[in-house]
């Protein structure tokens, strides 16, 4: 009999296995996980819920109604309409754009802070009270517009700073932050331009029976580039174009439809 370490018990060669392959069929369950975005700034906090038309000022599309809109389209990208894969890319671009912009100029904003003075340290201001607001998107788009809130969250307050200690006039640090919020309600808004049409790419390369609804969504949105009714171009974050796209319309509207928010945000 060979030896075996203090306190471990030598099985034998026919002892039956620790585990219990009946656990086999059984599935895990679905992944959950808690996600939040801490804001610190006013401005920044206008840009998650957005505005509501009136009389006297337009629409904004905020956070909110982005996540609800990016829902419906990567659902309908995810159907082959190659529209909603076209918007998913313009989106995507758009959002990628405006990072690397408000970073950059955060970052110059930054080094100007820390060329002040020798012997002065100056410290980015911070919100004695940030918000937290949780979020819960279908898809990746509502998440990557929250990191683009959050990078303007920051660079408003390192422009603030800089305006405060004399580094930043007004009348330029003012046509930043608006400049830098322009580009966030861009990227948001372009969610806005697809419509629901129900095509796919096999109705706009084919005469079909969809080959109106195909005209009509060209007619609202544009002609697509070739490369994206080939499918050749894609954003790079986009869904797996499912293989059953033969569903009746009524099933696609339903499914659609249930994504759709219920009021404007």
């Amino acid at each position: 009999m060979s030896e075996t370490e203090p306190g471990k018990r030598e099985l034998p060669d026919n002892a039956d296995p620790v585990v219990d392959y009946t656990t086999a069929a059984a599935r895990p369950g679905t992944l959950r996980g808690d996600a939040s975005l801490d804001i610190q700034t006013r401005q920044a906090q206008r840009l998650v819920y957005g505005r509501r038309k009136t009389d006297e000022k337009e629409h904004i599309i905020g956070l909110v109604r982005f996540g609800m809109n990016m829902k419906r389209i990567w659902t309908s990208a995810g159907r082959d309409d190659p529209y909603a894969d076209w918007t998913l890319f313009l989106v995507e671009d758009a959002l990628n754009k405006a990072r690397e912009k408000i970073n950059t100029l955060r970052q110059e904003t930054e080094t100007l802070l820390a060329s002040a003075a020798t012997g002065i340290q100056i410290d980015v201001a911070h919100s004695l009270e940030p918000v937290r607001i949780p979020l819960q998107f279908a898809n990746a788009y509502g998440y990557m517009g929250a990191y683009l809130i959050a990078d303007y969250d920051q660079l408003v307050r390192t422009i603030l700073t800089a305006r405060h200690v004399g580094l930043a006039p007004r009348d330029k640090s003012t046509k930043a932050l608006h400049d830098s919020a322009k580009l966030v309600r861009h990227a948001f808004a372009l969610s806005a331009r697809w419509k629901f049409t129900l095509v796919t790419r096999t109705d706009v390369l084919n005469t079909t029976p969809m080959a109106k609804k195909a005209n009509d969504a060209m007619s609202m949105m544009g002609e697509l580039p070739q490369v994206v009714i080939e499918g050749t171009q894609r954003a790079q974050v986009a869904p797996e174009i499912s293989a059953a796209v033969s569903s009746s319309e009524e099933e696609v509207a339903e499914e659609v439809a249930n994504s759709a928010p219920e009021k404007s945000s």
